[in-house]
């Protein structure tokens, strides 16, 4: 749009007054983003309390009241408590997200108003308005821009493109995606170099920033795979719990011939028994281990339940710039006398070969002028600050003045020796930039760089190696330039005349024409090399990498192949993307790797695709324009040191270390506490099994409560969960990462665990019921008898322990006995609860335990080996006829 129509749309022809400004004020608002809606420390709770198997555990707790049994009551209601409130703690920190993104709107701003220039809050500019902007303004609202000199802005944190974009005040194409809207200056971006004036044509919450935060507001969190299994799991069992009392009761009210009061008490001690009280607990612990584990790997896991989830990602989605790339440019290919160089080396850091084909050039006249072409037509600062170099100017100009220390320039002592005399500094109207430079000898020389195609119209001949000129083959020249653009290089030529002793100005006619070409230069945002090896790390493990930039299709070509991306070509553009229907986007999403110049819509439409087609997506990023994404991914992974607050904010997971290999680390780490929680799982549920069944035997059969309800919640709530614990430690298995992802909708209870979890259950009921009758035969005592019960069945606990971390290998090893130091730790503590439980008089009326022989001790120990030699056999078993645990449960290791 021309700038006199964009004026005339708002209009305004000058400066606004006091009274239009005003008016205006009171019809479009303040230029700030709407405050969101926070939910309330209720309604976070009330969040937490949104579990079935928590709603059950809670009727138990009432219903144990009523009967007045209140030491049941309390320890189920403690459970439930503290299940609560570490969730409650967890959760509400993304909505922050929103005030982040506000924070990075300007505090203040430079207007051209009625009264003339002044510097007023940014929130207090209206549509109308004149700013100015100066080298490291933060753009203050959305402008058309009237006037530039030499402007770049720094869109990254919109755009995701890595270098500043050079503005013009040209009228640019209707349809123009967000990065190449040249004229526009966009809120909340930074201005990196020149000056320039504009319109405010939006404000608030109609700028692209206050559009992207009503996208992030409109964005939903999905839940978890394992919340979702997890809840699914506790209907599930709810319902066979419930419908199995109420089969129980009728049972018994028909057989058992016991009264109705206690043989509901006993229906009661059923539903206790089966509901596995510290299966919550341990999900926590497990899940709280894996986010301290993280946080030695640079990862901070700010939502829980997103570390498991990590370990079930089928497909990563990266932005670029940052992330799989260092945000910092690097001549990485040079030009000269018809001759390909590659510059090695990693980012800013000025240490790297230069070499031709497989030999280190060191001695070249060429090169060395070639260098000093490029560190002194250039306006740029190295600074080093805690270990790290850092660009003072134009990231560009910053990488030559690297190149140039790699070719054997020193900055201090070579750039003193050849004193600027002038320089006509860098336009995109001439698109060159030139510097007059003198030696302490006088002699001059004049040294050009910029766009190739304008500097070979002023190039009259070249240097050759040995500093002579020759002839100019501009043919061969532009194809040069042909072939480093079509690797996604930013090219620059660069050129030299020789100048007088006595010039000692320089002016645009003194280098149109004439010069000697010295060579070529090609830029690019290396990938990260650790990012290179962790995508070949994710693509082993089954997971798919793609990415999605606001760059430009060629240059993210050249990135993907360079990474290892599986599929470079095609990319799809966020035009392109825009005329796909859902349907078609689906398949589009699953087929390509690389998108380019898309938007946070596009970015967030591919998410939702992705999602569509089953797949458990993470989503990387570090700018305002990934937020809206990161939210809805299944995890949302922000970068800690470049990023934006606002990604942080939406992110589930922030790297403090921006490395793209912290999330293959991340996803190993999900993968093991995914593997621990079923163990876990697998250990706690034949517990809960053996004692319901025992039960539902003695009630059905008329006999005595082997174990009563309170004892087991004693085992559940304790033993089980002590020793339970200790699988939330064990360490990575060797190859978790040469296995595919799970699906999402996996069940907790696939086939192999619901075997061991029946046939684990029918060995602890043969336990328990062998301790009960042994001891009644001998002590003729239902409080011992039910005592041994109680040290049989967390006997066999413990010897199960150390047969449920190995499944598919053999337990009774020197490895396996010794276990890991927490597993002994566990396990003497379990025994002196035990001994507690038996020998304490406290315990004793608590519980109603008493005090047990030596003789029944052994027993106890006895029924415990048995049960981890039957286990051994089945695994050896299992072994040979070649049916292992498989992907329902993957082997243990220790």
């Amino acid at each position: 749009m021309e700038i006199d129509k964009a004026r005339s749309e708002l209009s305004v022809t000058g400066p606004l007054s006091a009274q239009e400004v005003a008016e205006r004020l009171t019809e479009y608002g303040h230029n700030r983003l709407p405050e969101a809606r926070r939910r309330g420390p209720l309604a976070r709770l009330g969040n937490q309390l949104k579990n079935f198997l928590i709603y059950v555990l809670i009727t138990a707790a009432v219903i144990t009241a009523l009967l007045g049994h209140w030491v049941d009551t309390t320890v189920i209601m403690a459970v439930v408590v503290i299940q609560t409130l570490v969730g409650f703690i967890q959760e509400g920190k993304a909505e922050q997200a929103l005030s982040a993104i506000r924070h990075m709107l300007a505090p203040k701003a430079v207007v051209v108003r009625e009264g003339g220039q002044q510097k007023i809050d940014a929130a207090d500019l209206v549509p109308g308005d004149t700013v100015v902007l100066e080298p490291g303004d933060r753009v203050p609202a959305d402008l058309r821009l009237e006037r530039c000199h030499n402007l770049k802005i720094e869109e990254a944190v919109l755009t995701g493109e890595s270098e500043p974009v050079d503005k013009t005040t040209d009228v640019q194409p209707a349809d123009a995606v967000l990065g190449d809207q040249l004229n526009m200056a966009f809120s909340g971006t930074m201005v990196a170099t020149g000056t320039g004036r504009g319109v405010v044509v939006r404000t608030g919450e109609s700028t692209e920033i206050g559009r992207i935060s009503g996208l992030l507001q409109e964005t939903t969190t999905l839940k978890t795979p394992l919340l979702e299994q997890i809840d699914r799991f506790a209907r599930y069992l709810s319902v066979i719990i419930i419908v199995a009392g109420i089969a129980i009761f009728g049972g018994g009210l028909a057989l058992s011939g016991l009264p109705v009061r206690e043989l509901f008490m006993a229906v009661v001690g059923l539903t206790v028994a089966a509901i596995p009280e510290g299966l919550p607990a341990i999900l926590t612990i497990t899940l709280a281990i894996g986010v301290r584990r993280m946080a030695t790997r640079h990862a901070v896991v700010r939502r829980m339940p997103v570390i498991e989830t990590l370990g079930a990602v089928s497909v990563i989605c990266s932005d670029k710039t940052g992330t799989l790339t260092r945000n910092e440019m690097m001549v990485t290919a040079a030009v000269v006398a018809g001759k390909r160089l590659e510059i090695e080396g990693e980012g800013y850091e000025p240490e790297g070969d230069i070499r031709h084909g497989s030999d280190v050039v060191s001695d070249s006249p060429l090169l060395d002028e070639l260098a000093r072409a490029a560190a002194l037509c250039n306006d740029a600062h190295l600074e080093r600050h805690e270990g790290t170099i850092r660009i003072a100017g134009d990231p560009m100009e910053g990488a030559l003045k690297v190149f140039a220390q790699k070719a054997g320039f020193h900055p201090e002592t070579d750039g003193r020796q050849w004193p600027r005399t002038d320089e006509v500094p860098f336009d995109a109207e001439y698109r060159f930039m030139a510097t007059l430079n003198h030696d302490h000898h006088r002699h001059g020389v004049v040294y050009v760089k910029g766009a190739p195609e304008r500097i070979l119209e002023m190039c009259a001949s070249m240097v050759t190696d040995n500093g002579e000129t020759a002839s100019l083959d501009r043919e061969e020249w532009s194809n040069a330039v042909s072939e480093l653009a079509s690797e996604g290089l930013r090219v620059l030529a660069l050129a030299r005349r020789p100048a007088e002793a006595s010039q000692n100005t320089l002016a645009v006619e003194d280098v149109e024409d004439g010069l000697e070409l010295l060579g070529l230069v090609g830029l690019l945002d290396p990938p990260r090399q650790e990012a290179i090896q962790a995508i070949q790390d994710c693509h082993d493990a089954g997971i798919r990498v793609k990415m999605i930039t606001g760059d430009h299709a060629m240059t993210a070509s050249a990135i993907g192949a360079r990474l290892g991306l599986q599929n470079t070509a095609p990319v799809i553009t966020g035009r392109e993307l825009d005329q796909l229907n859902e349907e078609e986007l689906k398949q589009v999403a699953g087929e390509v790797d690389i998108f380019a110049r898309t938007s946070p819509e596009h970015k967030l439409r591919l998410v939702e695709a992705l999602q569509a087609l089953h797949g458990v997506v993470a989503m990387t990023g570090d700018g305002v324009n990934d937020a809206p994404a990161l939210k809805r991914a299944d995890v949302g992974i922000a970068m800690g040191v470049k990023g934006s607050e606002a990604a942080r904010e939406a992110a589930s997971v922030v790297l403090l270390d921006d490395n793209f290999a912290s999330i293959a680390a991340a996803v190993r780490e999900g993968r093991t506490v995914y593997t621990n929680l079923k163990k876990g799982i697998a250990f706690m549920l034949p517990i809960n099994g053996g004692e319901s069944v025992s039960l539902i035997t003695a009630l059905l059969l008329g006999l005595a409560l082997p174990i009563s309800a309170l004892q087991i919640l004693w085992v559940n709530l304790v033993s089980s969960v002590i020793l339970a614990m200790t699988l939330a430690f064990e360490p990575t298995e060797p190859d978790v990462m040469k296995r595919p992802p799970r699906p999402r909708d996996e069940s907790l209870l696939a086939g192999f665990v619901v075997w061991r979890v029946a046939f684990v259950s029918l060995l602890f009921l043969i336990g328990i019921f062998a301790a009960w009758y042994w001891a009644m035969y001998r002590f003729d005592d239902e409080s011992v008898a039910r005592t041994l019960a109680v040290n049989t069945l967390v006997a066999m606990e413990v010897f199960y322990l150390f047969a449920v971390r190995y499944l598919d290998s053999a337990s009774i090893t020197l490895r396996g006995v010794l276990g890991t130091p927490i597993v002994l730790m566990a396990v003497g503590a379990v025994i002196l609860l035990q001994l507690l439980f038996t020998y304490l008089p406290l315990f004793h009326q608590t519980f109603a335990s008493a005090p047990l022989t030596l003789g029944a001790l052994v027993f106890a120990a006895s029924a415990g080996v048995i049960v981890l030699v039957v286990l051994e056999l089945e695994t050896w078993l299992r072994r040979r006829w070649g049916k292992g645990a498989g992907g329902a449960l993957s082997s243990g290791s220790g």
